[in-house]
């Protein structure tokens, strides 16, 4: 007599998560903190500490190349490390990727030139590129989708370690001529030394997941043609106002981008599920509206960040330290808003309110930045950098969490890793684009604050453009001969603030119309495959 197993004992394959304890996923949570800390800290440290640098090297107006250079080869190896990772499995890409990012930092300590600062932070970014998307994947490894937004509140703290320390140790570091004989900017790169081989040591010890190796081809020619699209799209995005945008590189740049983009997609379509982004994953519109959005939400955050200490550092005129002490309503507002939406989560299962709260607060949050002027009181821009970290927290995790609970288990890091890139294709846009608004209007605002003045060209101090490669002779300045400088960078930031609400209210309307899959709390409820899930794999 043949008797039916219960369901527990009969469909293994529906059990997505290891039966793994608290104590357990607390061990492994660890590890996975202190790479995300590595990635974390590297991005909020270096925001008060690039004006100094650039400074220093002689290239404030290129400074953009500092950030868009990781972000181009963080970007890019991103989706390499989502699908190696789920061929070889999580541990050796994520020990490979801190190792590669400590090399990198390493090598930015030695850096004698914007350029050579440029070429070191690439270098940097291929091993950032795995630090948060292999971390985050590997908690959907272990944790059903609606008990990650439990394990939130670690993730949380982290990042509210990283970005109240980043900021002022950055700070601190740009203040400093010397420590230990060396200039204190480059110990913005050099303490991730030791942080990185603490790391390296406690994933080693800590990180034994499961893992089944599938059998698939590696899409190196996917890889290949992702980098001919995504490096002249920043490019361009980067140098545009300097060649113009009609200009023979910009155009060659377009030309780059479109065959690309082109030879990607029917490179991704031959390779099926090989593909380093399998293109069936976006027949799913809920995947598909959460990386749109993504790459929007990156678009705010990044330029945000990067924009707002150098607001307070030159047209208020604050240390960089005092600039990284001021953006903590900012990181506030992101914890705030993190906390408040796993506790949601965790509660009812549903996330789509989230995002479109998130997102509407970051317009309104940049709207409040669009308004400051060169004289605003200081609540001003503190108010607006709250609202905005509000919205970013409600938005970035669950929209993680949203492109994982899309799709099937076995694209567990393809579907991470793509949320993880678009953002990050956001950001660069967003960085190089930012910037650039900035320094092409820069000039122009300039000249017209000392119009409105009565100050003629030739009567600026300094000139018009030593601020477009050195900015620090405006602190030696009286108010009087500073004012046109100010009013002109600050009028520059506002139009660079009404662009982000654009992008951000483009991201809400966009959300409105997401169809919401709830998130399951138990590990046979999560784990069934494309043909038991229709809802997973065809939008309604």
């Amino acid at each position: 007599m043949t008797t039916t197993p219960p369901r527990t004992q009969a469909a293994p394959q529906d059990e997505w998560y290891s039966p793994l304890t608290h104590r357990q996923i607390l061990s492994i949570l660890s590890g996975l903190l202190m790479g995300m800390f590595l990635a974390a800290l590297d991005n909020t440290i270096l925001s008060t500490a690039i004006r100094t640098i650039a400074d220093d090297l002689q290239g404030l107006s290129m400074q953009a190349w500092a950030t868009t250079a990781y972000l181009i080869t963080a970007t890019i190896a991103t989706p390499i490390y989502g699908k190696l990772s789920d061929i070889y499995g999580r541990k050796p890409l994520f020990l490979t990727a801190i190792t590669v990012f400590l090399v990198g930092s390493l090598a930015c300590t030695l850096a004698q030139s914007m350029y050579s600062l440029a070429a070191f932070r690439a270098l940097q970014g291929l091993g950032g590129g795995g630090l948060m998307s292999l971390a985050i994947t590997i908690i959907g490894d272990i944790v059903a989708p609606r008990k990650r937004a439990k394990y939130q509140g670690y993730i949380v703290a982290m990042f509210a370690l990283a970005s109240v320390l980043g900021p002022v140790v950055g700070g601190l570091f740009a203040g400093m001529d010397t420590l230990a004989g060396i200039a204190g900017w480059r110990w913005v790169f050099g303490i991730n030394v030791p942080i990185g081989i603490a790391a390296l040591f406690v994933v080693f010890k800590v990180l034994n997941v499961p893992h089944e190796r599938q059998r698939h081809r590696i899409d190196w020619r996917g890889a290949v043609f992702l980098a001919c699209s995504v490096f002249p799209l920043l490019l361009v995005a980067e140098q545009g106002r300097e060649w113009g945008w009609g200009s023979i590189p910009a155009l060659a740049c377009y030309a780059t981008v479109a065959v690309g983009i082109t030879l990607f997609l029917w490179v991704e379509r031959r390779m099926g599920d090989a593909a380093l982004i399998p293109m069936r994953l976006f027949r799913n519109s809920t995947f598909s509206v959460a990386i749109v959005a993504s790459t929007l939400i990156g678009v705010g955050l990044f330029g945000s960040v990067t924009l707002i200490p150098q607001y307070l550092q030159i047209v208020h005129g604050y240390s960089p330290t005092q600039a990284g002490l001021l953006t903590v309503p900012m990181m506030l507002g992101i914890m705030t808003g993190t906390t408040i939406t796993g506790r949601v989560i965790a509660a009812t299962g549903r996330y789509k309110i989230l995002p479109v709260t998130g997102t509407a607060c970051i317009a309104v949050g940049s709207l409040l930045f669009a308004q400051v002027s060169w004289d605003s009181q200081l609540w001003h821009p503190l108010t607006a950098m709250a609202v905005m970290g509000f919205g970013l927290g409600g938005c970035m995790q669950t929209l993680v969490i949203t492109a994982q609970n899309a799709g099937p288990r076995r694209d567990m890091g393809v579907s991470t890793a793509s949320a993880t890139f678009f953002r990050q294709i956001g950001g660069t846009l967003g960085v190089a684009v930012f910037l650039s608004i900035l320094f092409s209007t820069l000039t122009h605002n300039i000249h017209n604050a000392a119009a409105r003045l009565g100050i003629g060209p030739g009567e600026l101090a300094n000139g018009e453009t030593d601020i477009m490669r050195d900015s620090s002779f405006l602190k030696d300045l009286p108010v009087e001969q500073a004012q046109p400088f100010l009013m002109g960078f600050s009028e520059s930031v506002t139009l660079v603030f009404y662009v982000a609400a654009g992008v951000a209210v483009t991201a809400f309307v966009l959300l409105l119309f997401m169809r919401e899959i709830p998130l399951a709390d138990a590990s046979s409820d999560s784990g069934r495959s494309d043909d038991r899930r229709p809802e997973a794999t065809h939008g309604r």
